[in-house]
């Protein structure tokens, strides 16, 4: 007891995965409580609760079957519950539902406490494109960094070797996230530029469907390769351009940039979907066009 409370706001399948690391970190390391909440979004599978099973089970058996997580990591139901007095919130929902979240939030976080974003996106509104981290800052208050990388989660909870980002404008919070986070098989690069890392989140996954309507053309790889390459070429010119502050070339060569870039366009939804578009003409259905986002 005495450590920084940690609460994972998101239960799908990347959010289990990032649960489990950090439960297993929190249980081991003295700078950190031991028990890490879960906000759950609640449903029912099989006639049960999934956070009865989560907490009986201690497996996400909807988005993350297979993969225990440890038992000092409480799934609750109730945002609010979840957060109270939390120091570190980890935000990992679609999207589409972090306005929503963030106006439960509000008033009820403590400015002092340090937010971390692994939502890969941008959120439009009003006054168009904004970085899904800016968001959270605008209704929280809170400093924001984010989590970027060449990390699809099933690999993540099968302990696979693989690199991530984190963008940290704060290099102490940067040093305490890494520490949280970090295993033997989830390496942690922290650099400064948190606009560039965020935005190759979402930028990545426009070149994918580049990518993948090669792939259902059957363009072969020299042509994939020089679409993959322009396709950065073009994420580094519109992060200058966007970003606030600077951008250089070498964060592009981290994780979260070629990467995460590499990793979308040969293994991603998105460069399924535009593949299959591209051989049948047809759209699958929605829930197979998401991003890596759960």
């Amino acid at each position: 007891m005495g450590g920084r409370k940690v609460c994972v706001v998101g239960s799908g399948n990347w959010g289990s995965a990032i649960a489990k690391i950090v439960g297993s970190n929190a249980a081991k390391l003295e700078q950190f409580e031991t028990t890490v909440n879960m906000w759950v979004f609640e449903e029912e599978v099989g006639g049960k609760k999934l956070t009865e099973i989560i907490n009986t089970q201690h497996e996400n058996v909807k988005y993350l079957p297979g993969h225990k997580l440890p038992p000092n990591v409480v799934a609750v139901p109730d945002l609010l519950k979840a957060s109270t007095g939390a120091d570190i919130l980890i935000f990992v929902v679609p999207h589409q539902f972090i306005r929503k979240l963030c106006e439960q939030l509000k008033d009820h976080v403590k400015k002092e406490t340090i937010g971390v974003s692994l939502i890969k996106g941008v959120d439009e509104g009003p006054e168009g494109l904004k970085l899904i981290s800016h968001v959270i800052h605008e209704w929280l208050g809170i400093e924001m960094s984010v989590l970027m990388g060449a990390n699809i989660a099933n690999e993540v909870a099968e302990e696979k070797f693989c690199e991530t980002t984190i963008g940290c404008k704060n290099l102490e919070h940067g040093r305490i996230l890494k520490e949280l986070m970090q295993t033997r098989n989830f390496r942690i690069t922290v650099v400064p530029e948190a606009d560039t890392v965020e935005i190759c989140g979402a930028l990545k996954n426009v070149v994918a469907v580049g990518a993948g309507f090669c792939d259902g053309l059957s363009f072969g790889d020299n042509t994939k390769a020089a679409v993959i390459r322009l396709g950065l070429m073009e994420m580094i010119t519109f992060a200058k351009l966007f970003c606030k502050g600077p951008v250089t070339s070498s964060t592009f060569l981290e994780s979260c940039g070629i990467a995460d870039l590499i990793t979308t366009c040969y293994g991603g939804r998105n460069r399924r979907v535009a593949e299959a578009f591209a051989r049948t003409g047809k759209v699958p259905p929605l829930h197979c066009c998401v991003s890596d986002l759960l």
